[in-house]
This record gives C-alpha cells, sequence and structure tokens, in this order.
C-alpha cells in the first residue's frame, strides 16, 4: 500500500480521475470473462475480507469507496465480474450494498421505466459516483455503465437494461 501501482488505468470515481494515484489496488486472480470465468475460491474472498478490512481501518475509507475495476472504468473493465460476492462484503461492512430483499425486489424486474424514472436512475448512479457518460458512444457506454450497475449490485441479470428493479437498487443505495 505505500506504491503507485498501474491498476486502474483510465478511470474516475466522483471527481476523482485516474486513480492509480490515490486509490489501493487489490487483484484476484480469476482467468475473467474472455477466458472462462470462474467462481472466486473462499480462500481468496476470506484473504481479501481481512485485507479489506484492514485497509479500511488503516485508511478510514468509506465504503462508498471501496470499488470493482468496472465501477471506476465501466467503458472498458468487466472486473471483478458478476461471481463476485459484492453481497457478502457489504453484509460485513466493506463495500457499499442495498438492504432490500432480493426476492421482493426481483418481481420489479424487467418492468420498464419511464424516461424521467431512467433519468433519477442515472443521476442516482452518478451521485452514488460512477463518472458521467456524454460524447459520440453515449448509447453504447450508457449500456455499459449499467452493467457495470447490474455486475455489482444485480447479479443474476447483466442485460445492460433499466428496470424498475435497477431503480430501487439505485435509490435505496444513495438512502444509505
Amino acid at each position: 500500500d505505500q506504491y503507485i501501482s498501474w491498476h486502474a488505468g483510465k478511470s474516475q470515481w466522483k471527481k476523482k480521475k485516474f486513480l492509480n494515484l490515490n486509490s489501493i489496488g487489490i487483484e484476484i486472480s480469476n482467468p475473467g470473462h474472455e477466458n472462462n470465468y470462474k467462481d472466486f475460491k473462499i480462500k481468496q474472498i476470506n484473504s481479501l475480507i481481512l485485507l479489506v478490512s484492514f485497509l479500511k481501518k488503516k485508511y478510514k475509507i468509506k465504503n462508498s469507496n471501496i470499488l470493482g475495476h468496472s465501477d471506476i472504468a465501466p467503458d472498458r473493465k468487466k472486473d471483478p465480474g458478476e461471481k463476485f460476492p459484492w453481497k457478502k462484503l457489504g453484509k460485513k461492512q466493506l463495500c457499499l450494498w442495498h438492504n432490500l430483499s432480493e426476492k421482493k425486489i426481483k418481481k420489479y424486474r424487467n418492468f420498464k421505466l419511464e424516461k424521467h424514472e431512467e433519468t433519477i436512475f442515472l443521476n442516482n448512479l452518478y451521485n452514488i459516483g460512477y463518472s458521467r457518460i456524454s460524447g459520440a458512444n453515449y448509447k453504447n457506454n450508457k449500456i455499459k455503465l449499467i452493467k457495470a450497475f447490474q455486475r455489482k449490485f444485480r447479479q443474476s441479470m447483466i442485460n445492460g437494461k433499466i428496470d424498475q428493479e435497477c431503480l430501487l437498487i439505485s435509490k435505496n443505495l444513495i438512502k444509505s
């Protein structure tokens, strides 16, 4: 944790850019989406929990700043991905997590949003810390942003489409 490493690349969270300079990168061995993505090993996660607990206390890191590469660079990163146990870390107060019943909110899945609700959802993501999307690749980058959110907070369905379930999760995260 004393050296700068090239782990984040072109990245942004909240108002900070190029996070290599002011973040701690923890790499977890996994072949990734392009190479037969696997479940994380229990030993890896248990070690990670100890390490994150230690670093969080040492540096007074907020839960909202415990992130994956896909959070800080959704246009080019997918890791740690939908098999990463964010919920488990959230229950141990080691990252931001919603307190909604997955069974209850699942019934809102695939319910379309009105245009103003889509704007609310995107603004919630920006307020959480995700970077704003704009420019020529807006539509494609919006899908990647939504998928990054889903990989973390709705891992059972990653389709890049905003629905009522995503909106409810985002609203709950804003409250926490």
